[in-house]
């Protein structure tokens, strides 16, 4: 116990729950360093896109940036309206379970569950990949990197909210001030020394190659930098009072921030006519400020900032994943254990299965961004599209004040969401697309069968306390494997409450002469309960008890109900264990299959 207290914190009450909660500073970069942090990997996955067709195809990017900010603006605005109408927070599953049936509503969480969970894999292997452009001989490492980056973020969060929010606000603002830096450094050379000569201009004529369909590719590629914008409508629960002004203040910080961040670096890219190299070090960033700064102390400064912000860039899925995860779970939908608080008031539940999955996709994609991002992009514009979608809906129906514009703007979203979706499925589908589009549909069958099993639950357990209890009375069977005080310990409770000719022992014999000496002694003790005693031949302990309260239950039938009290007795330290038979524990697990038995375990502590 001094160990754990030590490493998360001695435990908080319930009341203090209130204090762990988010003021607007400590929720920016709680809830938003992953959309922040999207800025060191968006531009480069649209120029990925459209360097194979030249240079001058990699001026599209100018463009397609200014969309994707379209978008951006339309997903904030969108989103301050979810904040308003869904104040308890859920996002896109609160949207789609007010507005369609629960089928929408759980596509939506399971999309945004996948979301998560990418957003951990993604954040820590682009972290890792910022350190290794600084760093290349750490590159052999990357897997291990990841994964460590991972469960640092995981441990932090199990110290608690405010805890984890002191750690990662640092960082965040660390990264803000190196990109704001770089975009005022690039602004100054611009104005001292004019346009840069390897600038790409915008081209006369549409490049070979580049179709509707590539454009379009890069502009889903791209829209990776908005991933994370839901995740302040999906915990807006955990905001200090006022939760709606602060969450919905904190989301437009948010918005300005990712603007500026996201196009002054796709614009610099285009000044300095910037490629992405093909192995992925270094990075689109790297390069940028390595015109800028050279390879002075604020080079290094922007690329630890970077690789610091998105290794912890996971914590807005730590955030985000348990929050909505108990959401659900309190709908019936997901496992309880995930709406349980643990010592800090951490959802520990969901910060252990985070933790796993996104490890496993880690190992599983050799902690390869780009090959994460595409994947990444399908989970989190589902939930945009349904989001959007739904309060479409909602507006239509409600017909508030202004409600043609809102539905203009939401309706924008969910189209462009929409494509989002259908281009990532369609252009990497077989580059592993194909899993989410297999994994969805499997997690909301899941989570209809816990619904399911849930509900049957209820049915079964359900009283009408006006009916009166059925009282039977009580054969009790005690297994006896000698004499001794955990023995006797068994049969005193079981006279506490039954007569001794409503008490049978049952002894196990290996041989025939141990047999007669155990009655023998039995009947010196003179306990005034009757003893049954089987020979083995095969020496199983399990299988004769079986039989023998099969043989009882078949000769008293209804008249009594059986009860099994087993004698166990426990040593005082674990390693002492392995040191005897589990004879207890086989008895146990067989009879709690037994539905026409009770059993009651009579522990005896061992004081050495």
């Amino acid at each position: 116990m001094k160990v754990k207290h030590f490493l998360f914190g001695r435990p908080l009450s319930t009341e203090a729950l209130q204090e762990e909660k988010m003021p607007k500073w400590m929720a920016l970069p709680i809830l938003s360093s992953d959309a922040l942090s999207s800025v060191a990997y968006g531009t480069e996955s649209i120029l990925i896109a459209l360097v194979a067709y030249g240079v001058a195809a990699r001026w599209f990017s100018l463009p397609i940036s200014f969309v994707i900010v379209v978008l951006l603006f339309t997903l904030i605005i969108s989103y301050r309206q979810v904040i308003n109408g869904y104040p308890k927070g859920g996002g896109a599953y609160a949207v789609a379970k007010d507005n369609y049936n629960p089928l929408m509503s759980l596509i939506a969480c399971a999309a945004l569950l996948v979301d998560y969970t990418l957003t951990v894999a993604v954040s820590a292997t682009a972290g890792v990949a910022a350190i290794t452009s600084a760093f290349p001989q750490l590159v052999p490492l990357i897997v291990e990197l990841s994964v460590l980056g991972v469960l640092l973020v995981a441990f932090i969060n199990l110290r608690g909210v405010r805890e984890a929010g002191t750690v990662f606000a640092f960082p965040t603002y660390f990264f803000i001030l190196n990109i704001l830096a770089l975009l005022i450094a690039g602004l100054y050379q611009i104005i001292v020394r004019g346009i840069p000569s390897a600038s790409i201009p915008m081209p006369s004529h549409i490049p070979a190659g580049v179709t509707l369909y590539v454009l379009l590719r890069a502009f889903s590629s791209g829209c990776s930098a908005l991933t994370g914008v839901e995740a302040i409508s999906n915990a807006t629960p955990a905001f200090r009072d006022p939760t709606v002004k602060n969450a919905k203040a904190t989301l437009l910080y948010l918005g300005i921030l990712l603007f500026v961040m996201f196009s002054g670096t796709s614009i610099l890219a285009n000044l300095y006519g910037i490629a992405p190299s093909p192995t992925g070090n270094p990075t689109v960033l790297s390069q940028i400020a390595s015109h800028l700064f050279g390879n002075s102390w604020l080079y290094y400064s922007v690329q630890i900032s970077t690789a610091l912000v998105l290794l912890l860039a996971t914590n807005t899925a730590f955030s985000g994943f348990p929050l909505l995860a108990s959401i659900v779970a309190q709908d019936g939908y997901m496992p309880r254990q995930f709406s349980a608080r643990g010592d800090r008031l951490a959802l520990n539940f969901g910060i252990a299965v985070l933790s796993l999955m996104s490890i496993l996709l880690i190992i599983a994609f050799n902690a390869k961004t780009d090959a994460l991002v595409p994947l990444y992009a399908i989970g989190v514009f589902l939930s945009f599209t349904i989001a959007q979608t739904g309060m479409v809906k909602k507006w239509m129906q409600e017909k508030p004040a202004g409600w043609m514009s809102k539905v203009f703007i939401n309706g924008l979203g969910a189209v462009m969401s929409f494509s989002v979706v259908i281009i990532s499925l369609v252009e990497k589908f077989a580059a592993g697309a194909w899993t989410i589009a297999i994994i969805i549909p499997v997690l909301v069958w899941i989570m209809f069968k816990i619904k399911e099993h849930y509900l049957n639950v209820a049915r079964q357990l359900k009283i009408d306390i006006g009916e009166e209890m059925n009282l039977k009375n009580t054969l009790v069977i005690v297994p006896v494997g000698g004499i001794n005080r955990v023995v006797r310990n068994s049969l005193e409770y079981a006279l506490e409450s039954n007569p001794p000719e409503q008490i049978l022992a049952f002894h196990v014999a290996i041989t025939k002469d141990e047999e007669e000496k155990f009655r023998k002694k039995w009947e010196a003790w003179n306990t005034q309960i009757r003893l049954e005693t089987f020979y083995s031949r095969f020496r199983s302990i399990k299988s004769p008890l079986l039989r023998f309260i099969d043989q009882i239950q078949r000769r008293v039938g209804d008249k009594y109900e059986i009860t099994v009290v087993l004698p166990i007795f426990i040593t005082k330290k674990r390693w002492q264990r392995i040191l005897h038979n589990q004879t207890a524990y086989f008895i146990e697990h067989a009879l709690l299959t037994r539905k026409d038995i009770i059993l009651v375990k009579v522990p005896f502590h061992l004081e050495s």
